[in-house]
């Protein structure tokens, strides 16, 4: 990782002087990254239209009907590229591979965002509009989603990201619609909006309702007193100052959620004492993601890497996770990548275990039914064991999927080589 951070350091300041000494104008630069394609959706509801920024994961193929789990990240034109970085690095083991949809909160971002109606804050005049957080969530539910559904290839689970007033959006969506997403990162949220009202709000509903399989990460920055170095987080909740109402609101509805601990969902609240308020969302963004999708890290890696575990055992282990995966998505989804099924598979052919290679050329085939690379591989399984009438048939149908003719070629080779009956 450091050599890989040197290298990036080398060819960025390569790159920098070299546009120092050419002197392009700004228009021909050349950037090292495009992020996310920019779209927009008008709303009736918030009559006006709204920008948003679609990244779809590189692995999209059009001509595969393949969907993604989406998060949607509200100031999107800010966070889109924390979320792309974090979801380009641990994506597939950590968190699967998702399309990201960033939602602009350039204009009008505390009149959609906070969630009810003030006049006053801490105690002086607030002219802002505001307090119309249910008036956004209606266009996202009523108008963004469907938007997406249709246009990108998404499936119907969901993530929400939001900080600060996007943290307290957040969290309402939670307590007042928790059928929208399934997982919430709330970052450094502003509890303290009118007096504490969405922790009063969330007191009886917190215990009632049903939030199986739902996951909610929530952060506190370590500015906790603008003015008193002294007070930690181990003494702010006995301060009654209005300079520690921001985080004194927030740890008050982690106890909230603590003290509800049964109703399903998987909360974890994390202190950053080395953030700031705006520097909070990095960090935050990575241990979110990883915490909300806990569930979806691959299990059994040790026996799965044994050579001793019996291909009895594998197959409980692949059929389990698919269960699992079924269970948290809503829907059935693959328990491993095809290419790391067909890799498996590889691998054991090369240790002499033509079993267990089968066996995960027949999950590929499994899963994968429709992918032409899966036969191809399950030709190369029955060619190595003498089986060249099976290779053929696993070519053929390679073939009429992808139309390579490369696997023709491959079939007359098997032909002219098969023995003589």
């Amino acid at each position: 990782m450091i050599l890989k951070i040197r290298f990036w350091l080398f060819a960025g300041l390569f790159l920098f002087f070299q546009l120092i000494g050419n002197a392009q104008p700004v228009s021909t630069v050349q950037f090292l990254k495009k992020l996310g394609t920019t779209d927009s959706i008008f709303s009736p509801t918030l009559n006006e239209s709204r920008e948003i920024y679609i990244q779809i994961p590189e692995s999209y193929d059009s001509d595969k009907n393949r969907k993604y789990p989406v998060v949607f990240i509200l100031d999107g034109e800010v966070f889109l590229p924390t979320v792309s970085d974090v979801h380009d690095y641990y994506s597939g083991g950590f968190m699967p591979e998702m399309v990201l949809v960033g939602i602009s909160n350039a204009n009008n971002r505390i009149r959609d965002l906070t969630t009810s109606t003030i006049k006053t804050k801490y105690g002086m005049p607030f002219n802002e509009e505001n307090g119309e957080a249910e008036n956004f969530i209606r266009f996202i539910e009523k108008e963004l989603i469907s938007y997406i559904e249709n246009k990108y290839p998404v499936t119907s689970y969901r993530t929400l990201i939001g900080h600060s007033y996007g943290g307290l959006f957040t969290i309402y969506s939670l307590i007042h619609h928790p059928n929208l997403f399934a997982n919430y990162l709330a970052i450094d949220p502003s509890m303290d909006w009118d007096d504490q009202k969405l922790t009063k709000e969330a007191e009886g509903l917190l215990a009632t309702q049903n939030y199986k399989n739902k996951a909610l990460f929530m952060s506190l920055s370590g500015q906790l007193h603008m003015q008193n170095p002294m007070i930690t987080i181990d003494n702010v909740m006995q301060d009654s100052s209005d300079f520690t109402v921001f985080p004194r609101s927030n740890i008050a509805f982690s106890h909230l959620l603590e003290q509800n601990a049964t109703n399903g969902l998987a909360f974890k609240w994390k202190f950053y004492p080395n953030d700031l308020h705006g520097t909070i969302p990095f960090p935050s963004i990575m241990d979110g993601l990883i915490s909300v999708f806990e569930w979806f890290q691959m299990e059994n890696t040790s026996k799965i890497n044994s050579f001793d575990t019996s291909v009895k055992e594998l197959i409980k282990i692949v059929k389990h996770r698919e269960q699992k995966l079924e269970d948290h998505f809503g829907y059935y989804a693959p328990p491993y990548p095809e290419e790391l099924l067909t890799m498996s598979g590889y691998m054991n052919m090369d240790m002499q275990q033509a079993e267990k290679a089968k066996m995960y050329f027949d999950f590929a085939l499994e899963y994968y039914p429709e992918n032409a690379n899966v036969y191809v591989s399950m030709a190369d399984y029955f060619e190595a064991q003498g089986d060249s009438v099976n290779a053929i048939k696993n070519l053929n149908k390679a073939f009429q999927l992808s139309g390579n003719n490369d696997y023709l070629k491959k079939i007359e080779r098997l032909k002219k080589n098969a023995p003589k009956e």
